[in-house]
């Protein structure tokens, strides 16, 4: 007899385990729990005999995922700029209005206003939206403080919103993320804010699971990207990096030389840069709500990551300015239907390959014995429709380490 606490069976996986092909299907599945921990996942004709379990759920046929993973957001921060929403259907582009002190900064004066509690306040819809569509593990960044104190309360308001929530958040340093004001024209100035000030700081603290940059024109130069990731070895802290998103400065190169766990946008990467992340096992994030909402044209290069197998995940980058979505199952239909990802790709891109861009791979993301009991759990009748439908929540239930939430 083997104990374990819960039971879910008469269900249909897709397990996104890489030891199986494709999505990993099992059509008559099982999938037992304990202490929050998958002990099997698949077929219940070769499932342990005499499993003994407190609660048994009978999932009528259902679909069961993993849980979804969202793994790029700017989930916390101040105020709101529907306003710079007017100025582009104008016709400003997203440089025009950074460069008149829009973007980033203007994010950064209203969330330098809010406390903390207001802060979390702020996120908790936005994290309840996600949840609510079956994400189980979230990433959270910094970057609308640009000061110590205020970079501060957004970590914290991160970690408390994993604390307050049955959701996992790793949280990351998005320091490097625009000029503040007061350091205009001393960009170097502030990289050495941001290296020598901030970072230990907060690493000292423990708000801090890994180290992002913007490393574009309008934000930071290859140059002080590479004084940031160094930095962050000093910590132990992986690194990861907004690349090439609005011109190819080589970011995709540069985060595999520091063994990024991912470099996200990508609009311009080069092949180069794309050869360099799959010797580093970098993951490509690609982020079609940013480049449906300030109308990009040139897609990332999702032919080139084919071609050198380069993990790609999906994510939703909720932030203010740019890309205000919580949804990540529109998420994944736009990327579907804007960079032509087939419907493997795009599951893939929000469950095994996200946790890969987290470093948590080894934790959730696939449905296998010794990882987390992550799961989504589903009202559809094939894996097509999360990716096919437009605005439709077919979520059924949501577990997170073993307990429906």
């Amino acid at each position: 007899m083997t104990a374990v606490d819960h039971v879910w069976h008469h269900c249909r996986l897709a397990t996104l385990s890489p030891a199986r092909e494709g999505l990993g299907i099992v059509e008559d599945g099982l999938i037992a729990a304990r202490d929050g921990l998958i002990v099997y996942a698949g077929s219940a004709a070769d499932a342990p005999s005499g499993l003994d379990a407190k609660d048994r759920t009978d999932c009528e046929g259902r679909w069961i995922t993993p849980g979804l993973v969202d793994c790029h957001t700017h989930l916390v921060y101040g105020g709101n700029r529907a306003e710079e929403f007017e100025l582009r259907l104008a016709g400003a582009s997203y440089e025009e209005i950074a460069r008149r002190g829009g973007g980033i900064v203007s994010t950064v004066k209203a969330t330098r206003q809010a406390s903390e509690d207001e802060l979390a306040s702020s996120a908790q819809p936005r994290l309840a939206a996600l949840m609510a569509e079956g994400v189980t593990t979230l990433e959270i960044k910094s970057g609308y403080g640009l000061e110590l104190a205020t970079e501060r309360r957004q970590l914290s308001a991160a970690r408390r919103l994993g604390r307050e929530n049955p959701v996992t958040i790793r949280t990351t340093f998005l320091g490097a993320h625009a000029l503040p004001p007061e350091f205009s024209g001393r960009s170097k100035a502030y990289i050495d804010t941001v290296c020598n000030e901030m970072m230990p700081a907060l690493a000292a603290d423990d708000l801090v699971d890994a180290v992002d940059a913007f490393c574009e024109n309008i934000a930071f130069s290859p140059e002080e990207t590479a004084q940031v990731f160094s930095r962050a070895r000093d910590f132990n802290l992986a690194v990861r990096l907004h690349a090439d998103q609005l011109s190819n400065l080589h970011g995709a190169a540069l985060a595999a030389r520091f063994g990024a766990l991912s470099a996200d946008h990508l609009e311009y990467a080069d092949e180069d840069g794309v050869v360099a992340m799959r010797r580093a096992g970098t993951v490509a994030v690609v982020l079609p709500g940013a480049f449906y909402f300030i109308r990009e044209r040139q897609a990332p290069p999702i032919e080139l990551m084919r071609k050198h197998r380069v993990p790609i995940a999906l994510a939703t980058d909720c932030n203010p300015g740019t890309s205000p979505l919580t949804s990540l199952l529109l998420t994944m239909n736009m990327g579907a239907t804007l960079f032509r990802l087939t419907v493997e790709e795009c599951l893939a891109a929000v469950t095994r390959e996200a946790t890969r861009a987290l470093g948590l791979f080894g934790e959730t993301g696939s449905l296998e014995a010794g990882k987390r009991c992550d799961l989504a759990i589903w009202e559809i009748e094939r894996p097509a429709e999360l990716v096919y439908r437009m605005g439709f929540n077919p979520l059924h239930a949501r577990v997170w380490r073993g307990i429906a939430t």
